[in-house]
């Protein structure tokens, strides 16, 4: 594990309230890499809504490689974000006005 990682692994495991996760993610990440973040994480959502990836790609003015990268985690039987974005489509159907 690249140095550090496991400590702010076991910090984001230990933030339990949303408002303090975008407080901490606020502190700790440049504006630039929270839209990263934000921007991977839509992808995901799309790519799990079986949106077609060069409309992604159009839409979010982003490579196909980046794409790619994100139907390839999403193909994993084992994904963790797949497993995340399935927990979310769930919370999604409760209250579908978000």
């Amino acid at each position: 594990m690249q140095l550090g990682l496991a400590d702010i692994c076991t910090v984001l495991c230990d933030i339990s309230d949303p408002d303090q996760m975008q407080e901490f993610l606020t502190e700790m990440l440049t504006p630039a890499e929270r839209r990263d973040l934000a921007l991977r994480w839509e992808l995901m959502r799309r790519l799990k809504k079986s949106i077609p990836q060069r409309q992604i790609a159009a839409e979010l003015g982003i490579s196909l490689c980046k794409i790619t990268r994100g139907a390839k985690i999403l193909k994993q039987d084992h994904s963790v974000s797949k497993h995340y974005l399935n927990a979310g489509e769930k919370d999604e159907s409760k209250n579908p006005t978000g």
